[in-house]
């Protein structure tokens, strides 16, 4: 799938609230359901870059569509369509800012916890390691060189902050904030969703170094929620240029943030615009996981149903 050379930067949707517009994706209120817009907005160091990606908020879709589909057996998701066709009338005639780039969702109470999981050392888990031999609490082996693969995944969460940065999170103060039993569950299934994800890469050329999850609950059940393995919320490397011991070129917008180093910026608002060889890079980068990681297939706008029965459905 080739995303068509159209940028959409913003949505105006009429016929249903806008609930709330995050750093990539526009989110309006259907009632008991969400519909989430992924857009072709960037975002770096936490400041949107006023020039977007053309495309990019479709394959972040897409490529989300297609682990929530495969991973499905796993844990429950709050996809219910991504058919434009099913969404209320309303919406339909508006197809244009919605065809390949939307999904609607379950409404879920989202857990305050991102589930980060390690596979490799690099980023901040890199920085924290070369100050204390250890990423969130977890002591590792010495000697490790920057995106050396870990003896094993990792759980490193954060705080989901509204403004600002993230921080890091202890397991202890993860089961201090969701109760033992739920830290617990979060913890396994977050490691486990890697591993899955991270061999389905691994045998594509891709090596999964790290991502985050995000959990809701609905009807008290654990529901995997936001987006799925996506170029912005993971670290995809490729496995044939892969070198221990320095920074790894990738297939997310580490390529950005590379050029905006170069730059006399204060990573603070307003945020420079990206020339276009930059923007072309990066959107071929984007392309080029999602073809590789669903084999060249469409992830999800016409396939079978994504949903996921709810306890009532059941």
């Amino acid at each position: 799938m080739r995303p068509d050379n159209q940028a959409i930067f913003e949505t105006d949707l009429k016929g249903a609230p806008l609930w709330r517009r995050g750093k990539v994706r526009d989110v309006y209120d259907l009632g008991d359901h969400l519909l989430i817009v992924a857009t072709d907005r960037l975002s770096a160091f936490d400041v949107v870059l006023p020039t977007p990606i053309p495309g990019k908020g479709r394959v972040l879709t897409q490529l989300s569509l297609f682990w929530f589909s495969l991973l499905r057996t796993m844990v429950p998701n709050h996809v219910r369509s991504s058919e434009v066709a099913s969404y209320p009338e309303a919406l339909q005639s508006q197809a244009g800012q919605l065809e390949g780039r939307s999904m609607m969702v379950l409404k879920t109470e989202p857990l305050p916890v991102e589930c980060v999981v390690r596979g490799y050392i690099t980023g901040s888990g890199w920085k924290d390691y070369k100050k204390s031999g250890s990423v969130c609490g977890i002591a590792l082996p010495a000697g490790l060189r920057e995106s050396d693969r870990l003896p094993e995944p990792i759980f490193t969460p954060t705080t989901k902050a509204e403004t600002g940065h993230d921080e890091s999170m202890s397991f202890e103060q993860v089961v201090d904030v969701l109760g033992e039993a739920r830290a617990v569950e979060v913890r396994d299934l977050s490691l486990a969703l890697y591993r899955q994800a991270a061999a389905h890469a691994e045998q594509r050329g891709i090596i999964l170094a790290d991502t985050k999850f995000e959990f809701g609950i609905h009807d008290g059940r654990l529901v995997w929620i936001d987006e799925a393995l996506t170029p912005d919320s993971s670290r995809f490397w490729p496995r044939d240029q892969y070198r221990p011991g320095q920074g790894q070129p990738s297939f997310d917008k580490q390529y950005v943030r590379d050029y905006l180093e170069t730059l006399d910026w204060n990573k603070q608002p307003p945020a420079p615009s990206l020339p276009p060889e930059v923007v072309e890079r990066t959107r071929e980068k984007y392309e080029e996981s999602l073809a590789r990681l669903t084999d060249g297939a469409s992830a999800g706008v016409s396939s079978p149903d994504h949903s996921v029965p709810t306890q009532k459905d059941r």
